[in-house]
């Protein structure tokens, strides 16, 4: 795992934004609607997510469609449950 991950999560809207993406892909207009910053802004935010492979995109005509990758949250997921297992006692 990157800092880039860590650093993504880190940020409550970027938060935001991947629990609007869990209820499926939405395009950047989409998106932009559902929050108070400015556009360039959450362009900002949408290019966090992408570089730490969060989430997708893929242009569609005009638009940009943004989801989820989730394969990076198993990986996340596995790391986190080996960091924190407990340690066997030596007999």
């Amino acid at each position: 795992m990157s800092d880039s991950l860590f650093k993504a999560l880190a940020d409550p809207t970027r938060r935001e934004v991947l629990k609007r993406l869990q209820r499926g892909p939405a395009t950047a207009g989409e998106l932009a609607e559902e929050f108070p910053q400015a556009k360039a802004t959450l362009s900002h935010h949408f290019n966090v997510l992408k570089a730490a492979g969060l989430v997708r995109s893929e242009r569609r005509g005009q638009h940009v469609v943004y989801s989820l990758n989730t394969s990076v949250f198993e990986d996340l997921a596995r790391m986190m449950a080996d960091l924190f297992k407990p340690e066997r006692k030596k007999q």
